[in-house]
C-alpha cells in the first residue's frame, strides 16, 4: 500500500526513543510559537517528520500505541473532568440538538457525497459517514491553557461531542454487527480493530441491540453506582498524594476497558469516569494539578505525535483518484461539522466568536477515525484510497481545528479581561490570612482557602503559625516552620504563591492581629478549638479576644471529614444579616466554596434575607445548585441538627455583639453547637463589621476589647437560675 523509505527505522533503542520524544515535545512549542502556530500542529507535524512515512527515524511501536491510547482518555477524561456539571443540566436541551446535529449533519452528507460521487456502496458510504459524524478533542488543551474550561460553548462543545461519539460508535456497532468476521485485509491492520462487541449472524442478528442496550446499560448503573461510593471511601482514609493520583488513573482505565468490552470505544469510558469523579476534584486542587500536568506533559503530547506518525503526505502527489478522494473527505468532514456549529449557533442565538469556537472544537478527527477505519477493513469495506484519504483528512482538520480554536480562544479572553476591569473587579482588597497551629488540620484549612480564593485576582495566600514566646519558644518555632514548609509544598502543587511567617507572641490573639495589619489581610481562615484537654472553653483561650478585637470577616472551621467528599453546605441566616458591611464577603466565599464542590448549598433564614441571597446568586452565580429554607426564629436552630448528614457542612453566621444583626439568642450558640452539633463538619462565620474601614480603633472612651461574658451577665444567669426542687420525684 505505501512504499517507505528504508524498511527498517533508524532509532531503534528505547532511551533514544524517549529522548526524541521529549526533544519534540520540548522544541515544538518554541518554534511553533515563532511561526504563531498552535503547538499541537508542531507535534502533529513532528510525528510526520519522525515517522514510517517521513525521514523513518522512529518505528510507530508499542509505546506509541500505549502512550498514544493514555493520551487519547487522558483528553476525554479532562474534558469530563472540568465540565460544569450543573449547567449541563440545565442547557441539557441545547447539548442534545447540537450533539444530534454536530452527528447526523455531517453523516447525511458524506453519505449523499460518498453514494454519488465517489459511487462507493451503502455499507462503505455508511461507515464514512460514522467516521465524519464523530469528533476528537485535539484542541481542547489550548481551552486548558486559556482558562476557558466553563465557557458555556466549550463545554456545550464538549457535551455534544461525547453525545455524537456515542451515536457513531452505536451505528459502527450495528453496522459490525450485521457483517459475518472477515479475515485480515490487504493491509494487514485486522488485529488492530476495537472491540465492536462480535456479530451476529442470521435469525440471531434481531438480538443485538437488546443485548447491547443492557450492555450499556449496565454499565452506567454499574459506574453511577459504584465509583461514587469507592472515591469517598478512598479520599476520606487516604491523603498521600501519589496514592490519590494513582486511584483516580486506575478508575479511569477500568471505565475504558469496560466501555470497551460492552462494544463503545475505550474514550466514552474515559469521558463518563470524568464525569463521575468531577465533583471529588476541585479544580483548584493539587490533585487536579497533578492530572492536568502530567497529561499534558507526557500522554497527551505523546497523542498527538502518534497521530501525525500515521500520516502520508506522498499520497497526495500520486495524482490521480487518489487526490480526489482525499480533496473531497477533507471537505466533507471540515463543511459537515462547520455546518452543524453555524446551525446550531443560529438556533441557540450565540454569538459568532461562539459559532467560531463550538467549530474549532469539533471539527477535528484523530485517532478514534482511525480505530472506525480499522474497523472497516476488518470487513472488508475499505481500499487503500479510502484509508489514506481519512489519514489526511485528520492532518487537515486538525490544523484548521486548533488554529480555530486558538484564535477564537484568543479573542474570548481579551473581552473578558476588558469586561473584568471594571472598578467592582479591581476594588477587591481579598487577601486571605490561614491561621495554623496543628498538622492534622492545616492542610484542610489551606485547601478551604485555596477554594474560596478569587482565582482572577491572582493573589497569593498567607499562612501564619504564632508561637509562645516562652521558654519552649525555640521548640515551637521549628515545629512551626516544618509545618509551613509542608504547606508552601501544597500550595505549590496548586500553583498558588503562599507567603509563610512564624512569630512569637506572649499573646496569641494579639500576635495573629499583627500579622493581620502586617500583610494587609482581608479576613482569616483558621481552625476551632478542638483541644479541650488544654481549656475547656468552647473558644478556647484566644478566639474570643481575636473577633472582639478584629472587625474583618473570620472564618471558624471543623472538619470530620474531606472537603472534596461533602455532598451539601447547609447555611443558617440570622435576621438582618443582610445589613451588615460583610454580607456579599461571607456570601460570595461560600457561593465559591460550593461552586468548587459542585455540592448543593442550602439557607435558612428570613424572607427578606433569603430574597436577597437569591438575588445575589442569580446575578454572580446562576449555575449553582441551591434551596432555600424559611426559618423563621434563631432558636430553630437545634433543629437543624436531625438534618447534618456526616458528608454535610453546618455553616452559622454568627455576628459580634454590638453590630445589627446580633441577637441575644447568640450567647447560646456556643452550648447549641457542643449539644446538637458535635461531631459535624462545621464553619462558624464573623462576618466584616466595618467593611473597609480601619479595623482598629481605640482610644480611652472605646477599649478594645470586653470580654464577652462580663459580671452583668453572670448576675443575669444567677437570678433567672430555676429554684432547685427536693421532691422526691426530682431527686430519683
Amino acid at each position: 500500500m505505501m512504499i517507505l523509505l528504508t524498511e527498517k527505522p533508524l532509532i531503534t533503542d528505547p532511551t533514544m526513543i524517549f529522548f526524541v520524544v521529549l526533544l519534540i515535545i520540548l522544541l515544538a512549542p518554541v518554534i511553533m510559537s515563532k511561526l504563531r502556530i498552535p503547538h499541537i500542529i508542531g507535534m502533529v507535524l513532528a510525528g510526520m517528520l519522525v515517522g514510517p512515512f517521513g525521514a523513518n527515524l522512529l518505528e510507530r511501536g508499542s509505546s506509541f500505541e500505549i502512550f498514544g491510547q493514555v493520551g487519547l482518555y487522558y483528553i476525554m477524561f479532562l474534558a469530563g473532568l472540568e465540565m460544569d456539571l450543573e449547567s449541563v443540566k440545565k442547557n441539557s436541551q441545547r447539548f442534545l440538538i447540537f450533539g444530534l446535529l454536530t452527528c447526523f449533519v455531517p453523516l447525511l452528507m458524506t453519505y449523499i457525497i460518498a453514494r454519488t460521487v465517489l459511487g462507493y456502496t451503502d455499507s462503505t458510504s455508511f461507515l464514512l459517514g460514522c467516521i465524519m459524524a464523530s469528533n476528537t478533542l485535539v484542541a481542547y488543551p489550548i481551552i486548558g491553557r486559556y482558562g476557558l474550561q466553563q465557557h458555556p460553548a466549550v463545554m456545550l462543545s464538549v457535551g455534544s461531542s461525547m453525545i455524537s461519539l456515542f451515536l457513531a460508535l452505536v451505528m459502527l456497532a450495528a453496522l459490525a454487527a450485521s457483517f459475518p468476521i472477515e479475515p485480515a485485509g490487504a493491509t494487514g491492520a485486522a488485529t488492530a480493530a476495537p472491540a465492536t462487541g462480535g456479530s451476529l449472524e442470521g435469525a440471531w442478528a434481531w438480538l443485538f441491540w437488546p443485548l447491547f442496550l443492557l450492555k450499556v446499560a449496565a454499565f452506567v448503573t454499574g459506574a453511577v453506582m459504584l465509583i461514587p461510593r469507592l472515591t469517598r471511601y478512598f479520599l476520606r482514609r487516604y491523603s498521600d498524594s501519589v496514592m490519590q493520583y494513582i486511584y483516580v488513573l486506575s478508575v479511569m482505565f477500568l471505565s475504558a476497558a469496560c466501555s470497551s468490552l460492552i462494544g463503545l470505544e475505550g474514550i466514552f469510558g474515559a469521558f463518563f469516569s470524568g464525569l463521575i469523579l468531577n465533583r471529588y476534584i476541585p479544580r483548584v486542587s493539587p490533585l487536579m494539578n497533578r492530572i492536568e500536568f502530567i497529561g499534558n506533559a507526557i500522554f497527551i503530547p505523546y497523542f498527538l505525535i502518534g497521530v501525525g506518525m500515521l500520516i502520508d503526505v506522498r499520497t497526495v502527489f500520486q495524482g490521480g483518484e487518489a487526490v480526489w478522494i482525499v480533496l473531497l473527505i477533507a471537505f466533507i468532514g471540515t463543511f459537515g461539522k462547520f455546518a452543524a456549529a453555524y446551525i446550531s449557533s443560529l438556533l441557540f442565538r450565540l454569538h459568532e466568536r461562539d459559532g467560531k469556537m463550538m467549530f474549532g472544537l469539533t471539527s477535528a478527527h484523530a485517532a478514534g477515525a482511525i480505530a472506525m477505519v480499522m474497523v472497516g477493513i476488518r470487513l472488508g469495506l475499505v481500499n487503500d484510497d479510502m484509508l489514506n484519504g481519512v489519514v489526511l483528512m485528520i492532518l487537515v482538520t486538525c490544523i484548521i481545528s486548533t488554529l480555530v480554536t486558538e484564535r477564537t480562544a484568543q479573542v474570548i479572553v481579551l473581552r473578558e479581561k476588558v469586561q473584568s476591569q471594571l472598578p467592582d473587579a479591581t476594588a477587591d482588597d481579598e487577601k486571605i490570612l490561614v491561621c495554623v497551629k496543628y498538622p492534622e488540620i492545616a492542610p484542610q484549612l489551606l485547601s478551604l482557602s485555596l477554594l474560596v480564593r478569587n482565582e482572577r485576582l491572582n493573589r497569593g495566600l498567607v499562612a501564619l503559625n504564632v508561637v509562645y514566646d516562652d521558654e519552649h519558644a525555640p521548640t515551637g518555632r521549628e515545629q512551626g516552620l516544618r509545618l509551613l514548609e509542608k504547606l508552601q509544598q501544597q500550595a505549590a502543587a496548586s500553583e498558588v504563591r503562599l507567603q509563610t511567617q512564624v512569630r512569637l507572641a506572649s499573646n496569641i490573639a494579639n500576635g495573629i492581629k499583627h500579622a493581620f495589619r502586617e500583610f494587609a489581610c482581608s479576613e482569616i481562615v483558621m481552625g476551632m478549638h478542638v483541644h479541650t484537654e488544654r481549656s475547656p472553653k468552647f473558644w478556647g483561650d484566644f478566639i474570643q479576644s481575636l473577633y472582639n478585637g478584629l472587625n474583618r470577616q473570620i472564618l471558624l472551621t471543623r472538619f470530620v471529614q474531606p472537603l472534596s467528599t461533602l455532598r451539601r453546605i447547609q447555611v443558617a441566616v440570622p435576621s438582618r444579616a443582610e445589613f451588615e458591611p460583610g454580607f456579599h464577603r461571607w456570601l460570595e466565599r461560600l457561593c465559591r466554596f460550593a461552586g468548587q464542590l459542585d455540592c448543593l448549598i442550602e439557607f435558612h433564614g428570613r424572607q427578606e434575607s433569603l430574597d436577597l441571597i437569591r438575588e445575589y446568586i442569580s446575578q454572580h452565580h446562576a449555575s449553582m445548585r441551591t434551596k432555600y429554607t424559611l426559618m423563621g426564629h434563631w432558636n430553630e436552630l437545634p433543629q437543624l441538627a436531625s438534618n447534618i448528614a456526616p458528608d454535610h457542612m453546618f455553616v452559622v453566621v454568627t455576628a459580634r455583639k454590638g453590630t445589627i444583626s446580633y441577637k441575644n439568642a447568640l450567647e447560646q450558640l456556643p452550648d447549641e453547637l457542643q449539644k446538637y452539633f458535635s461531631g459535624k463538619n462545621l464553619m462558624i462565620v464573623f462576618p466584616d463589621q466595618y467593611g473597609a474601614q480601619k479595623e482598629d480603633r481605640m482610644s480611652f472612651t472605646e477599649a478594645q476589647h470586653q470580654e464577652e461574658s462580663s459580671i452583668y451577665d453572670a448576675i443575669l444567669r444567677r437570678l433567672h437560675r430555676p429554684k432547685r426542687n427536693n421532691s422526691p420525684e426530682n431527686l430519683e
